[in-house]
């Protein structure tokens, strides 16, 4: 990373410069406000800002082809929540040190399932642990580290290494402390984390586009078999983990029953049924809290979004 930083032309080492700045700004002034107060104040801003973006049409190109059914002010009203929860997420971000805490954590969130992950350590169970993009789901990671499993979990690194510094610091005040960028490397030490009996967990909800097609909302879309692989190499249980805001900077995470993961002596079809059943679960929960999933997301192909959804 240093290397690299070094190595960039001059314009873009500035650019990172400002970027920090702002981002430490964005830190101070949300810190400044306590969680609760920059919870709604962000929530609020998003929710005025949020629409003028490109990224309302695909939010709303998704949530349209997802709930054919639902009226324009349906539509709206779920634009909004998605926006307010979002900025909630952001206002959010500069206080979550406070939830190691562990009393400040069981004040603000039911953990409904913790036994199933304490079983899993004391058993020293690898488990392979799938999650989604809703709620505040950074509060996820730090669910897991109450447990003390020893888990390393993905992430994208941000393209400013500055930032990126940043928000790796930050995650591990918040109990996040073992993690692995995606890519070859990333894939590398995540088969050497299930070797050594520990446990991974990753995002399975968005779009990949090597991926295994499979069915998500009634359309056919491209998924990531990362999880369902390691779990079928590694005879591992495949846990789904979700989040749900419950009001305001209160949740509740719950641990679910492993997903099945399929027998079929077919391998390329065993992988793509349980691909297929990680969609199906994480359909369910989008449809429990519709408002609270990352809708910008461009989960289908890019036509879908060239022609307004009409595909």
């Amino acid at each position: 990373m240093i290397e690299a930083q070094r190595n960039a032309p001059f314009l873009t080492r500035a650019g990172w410069h400002i970027e920090a700045l702002a981002w430490d700004a964005y830190n101070a002034w949300y810190r400044a406000k306590g969680l609760d107060r920059a919870s709604d104040a962000a929530g609020e801003l998003l929710q005025r800002v949020g629409p003028l973006t490109s990224t309302h049409t695909v939010a709303r190109i998704n949530m349209q082809r997802c709930f054919p059914e639902a009226a324009e002010p349906e539509i709206d009203r779920l634009l909004r929540g998605m926006w307010d929860n979002f900025g909630r997420l952001a206002g959010e971000m500069p206080h979550m040190h406070l939830f190691e805490d562990d009393g400040f954590f069981a004040e603000r969130v039911e953990f409904i399932g913790r036994e199933k992950l304490e079983a899993a350590r004391d058993a020293k169970q690898p488990l392979v642990i799938i999650s989604t993009h809703s709620a505040n789901w950074e509060i996820s990671g730090t669910a897991i580290s109450k447990t003390g499993l020893p888990c390393y979990i993905t992430y994208r690194p941000a393209n400013n290494p500055l930032i990126d510094e940043r928000i790796l610091a930050a995650r591990a005040d918040y109990g996040i402390k073992l993690m692995t960028a995606k890519g070859g490397d990333g894939a590398k030490e995540l088969l050497q984390t299930l070797k050594r009996g520990e446990t991974v967990a990753l995002m399975n909800d968005q779009k990949m586009n090597d991926g295994i097609e499979a069915p998500f909302f009634g359309h056919p879309s491209m998924t990531a078999p990362g999880p369902t692989k390691l779990a079928m190499r590694f005879n591992c249980p495949l846990v789904p983990l979700s989040v749900r805001r419950l009001e305001g900077a209160r949740f509740r995470i719950e641990i679910h029953d492993p997903i099945e993961i399929s027998a079929n002596p077919d391998k390329s079809a065993a992988i793509t049924e349980t691909v297929t059943r990680i969609n199906q679960w994480v359909e369910a929960e989008i449809r429990k809290a519709p408002e609270q999933w990352f809708w910008v997301h461009r989960r289908w192909a890019k036509d879908v979004y060239r022609t307004g959804g009409k595909r």
